[in-house]
């Protein structure tokens, strides 16, 4: 039965409307610029950027370390995803949250975390005895350290699409093949991978896309090692100073955005057909066995964590214990200045960490105010105008960071009618971007957590006279405070770090901890970016503990490494 509506498209028009301004006028303000720079449609200006030959060498160095970097995700998150959730690995659920974790941590911490770890000036290095020698150039700076860092950054995505597409694989096809006379090898080259195919290519279309928008690791490496991607292009114009820089950006973020939409559209069609394959052929789980080679496959299993995760980790604290960068860590050179320094004597730290927890903290409150009556409406009432917002609050999220910022700068340049006032320069266009770009990890614990409750209930409180507003609070809310909370801590954890977007948004008095670092180690202080990354990765990591607790606790299946994930 279809209840009537009760006021809810008092609530439904508002939502619409802060929808509309933070997720699609920004993009829609973008692309106008890029095309019609004055407010005129002329392509010149479009036509000389895309002519440049700085333009177009950005350009394939960002297809190539993309496509490269996503190729290595692909082989190192298929074969995690195979191993994690079809074999009799043991201690699986920690080996998912080791593999997992760069996933969560920022992509400047984990540029930061490698470069400190290879090199002649290694502390770590140095500390064992097997540092290159002096003068050597640091690996990492490179185009194979740009695929590698990418690779390492973006498998996750690849694992956690590959896995849920392991959950829906039929056995029974596989045992049919062993009737057949099939290996177990041969069965999962011939049947298994064969079905894995589309959330593969899925997959893979995803770790591309994030590639193509990553300016942490572009920044740290590219600069360096002299390898612009096109990310790191637009920072670089945006930088400069000329008449037409705004429209310039927005014509190398327009190429971005189109670039990462095309690898967009590719994994939506193909999840898709994955969903429709999956349905079609659900059966009984697919289980590979190791026999004799589980103590070996695991080995190898927690080496690969320990090389990809762990050593980078040591060696970023290592570094922070040093007073300068090369010294050799022993007894008498360990030190803890630069914690001191960098909590205690460094007004721009504090400001820094000030600036991102009232961000990370308001964007979150934010948004779990506004996902709880979207859930509402994308899920129990499903209308035509409630359908079309889904795709415009998953955009700014699938777009490169950079794109969402440069189209923030075009709107809040100029002072706000009837204000007077302009947002450029201020935490306020920086909290606005969080809000347009962050709303989509917000909401989807909240639509999960819609799905799994029965809606009888809220049919009850409005026959009995309850308004919607009065039913999300009083009936709603208690039901999904868990996933509610779950997407506010998601929010948190992604925006308390977060470098693409405040990178083109900050000015003195509004730096974010991920701007901080990253203006550390390009002003050569390496060891106070060091300790800042050791204190925000363990905030990160508290956090982390405080979803694992939550999920654990209400088993929302939120979490990747949690067994309903």
């Amino acid at each position: 039965m279809r209840l009537p509506l009760r006021g809810e498209s008092l609530v439904l028009a508002p939502l619409v409307v802060a929808v509309g301004i933070l997720c699609l006028w920004p993009m829609l303000r973008l692309l106008v610029e890029a095309v019609a720079p004055g407010g005129a449609f002329d392509l010149a200006l479009a036509e000389r950027v895309l002519q440049r030959r700085a333009t177009w060498n950005a350009t394939l160095n960002s297809l190539d370390v993309a496509f490269w970097s996503a190729l290595f995700s692909l082989v190192l998150g298929t074969a995690f995803a195979i191993l994690v959730g079809a074999t009799d690995v043991r201690a699986s659920t920690a080996l998912v949250f080791g593999f997992v974790l760069p996933l969560l941590i920022p992509p400047p911490i984990t540029a930061l975390s490698w470069t400190q770890l290879t090199g002649p000036g290694s502390p770590l290095l140095n500390a064992l005895g097997i540092a290159p020698p002096p003068g050597t150039p640091n690996p990492l700076y490179s185009r194979e350290g740009l695929i590698l860092l990418m690779g390492v950054q973006h498998a996750p995505l690849v694992f956690l699409t590959v896995r849920a597409a392991l959950v829906r694989l039929p056995g029974e096809l596989v045992e049919s093949a062993y009737v057949m006379g099939d290996d177990r090898m041969r069965a999962l080259r011939r049947i298994v991978l064969p079905l894995l195919a589309p959330a593969m290519i899925a997959g893979t279309a995803l770790a591309f896309v994030s590639s193509i928008g990553n300016f942490g690791i572009a920044a740290f490496i590219g600069i360096p090692a002299g390898v612009t991607l096109l990310p790191v292009l637009i920072f670089q114009r945006l930088a400069s100073f000329g008449p037409q820089v705004i429209g310039e950006v927005a014509v190398l973020s327009v190429l971005v955005g189109s670039i990462a939409f095309t690898g967009v559209l590719l994994q939506t069609w193909l999840l898709r057909r994955q969903d429709v394959a999956a349905a079609e052929t659900i059966g009984r789980p697919y289980h590979l066995p190791l026999g004799r080679a589980r103590p070996w496959v695991e080995l190898a299993a927690w080496l690969i964590v320990l090389g990809l995760l762990v050593l980078p980790l040591i060696a970023l604290v290592t570094s922070s214990l040093v007073p300068a960068y090369g010294v050799r860590l022993t007894l008498q050179t360990i030190t803890f200045a630069n914690y001191e320094e960098i909590l205690l004597r460094q007004a721009v730290t504090q400001r820094a960490f000030v600036n991102s927890t009232l961000l990370a903290t308001a964007a979150a409150f934010t948004l779990m105010l506004l996902a709880l009556p979207l859930g509402y409406f994308l899920t129990w009432r499903k209308s035509r105008i409630a359908g079309l917002l889904r795709p415009i609050i998953e955009l700014p999220y699938a777009l490169p960071g950079v794109v969402l910022a440069v189209a923030c700068i075009l709107i809040f340049i100029r002072p706000l009618p009837f204000f007077g006032v302009s947002l450029y320069g201020t935490l306020w266009i920086i909290f606005l971007a969080y809000l347009a770009r962050f709303l989509t990890l917000a909401l989807t614990p909240v639509i999960a957590g819609y799905q799994q409750i029965d809606r009888s209930i809220d049919e009850a409180a409005q026959l009995d006279g309850a308004g919607l507003a009065k039913r999300l609070r009083t009936v709603t809310l208690p039901l999904l405070m868990a996933p509610t909370a779950a997407g506010g801590l998601l929010v948190f954890l992604t925006s308390f770090n977060e470098l693409t977007v405040s990178a083109l948004l900050w000015s003195r008095g509004s730096e974010t901890l991920g701007v901080l670092i990253f203006n550390l180690q390009d002003g050569g202080s390496g060891v106070l970016a060091a300790a800042l990354a050791v204190l925000c990765l363990l905030a990160v990591l508290a956090i982390v503990l405080a979803l694992h607790v939550l999920d654990r606790r209400y088993r929302m299946g939120v979490l990747p490494w949690s067994r309903e994930g």
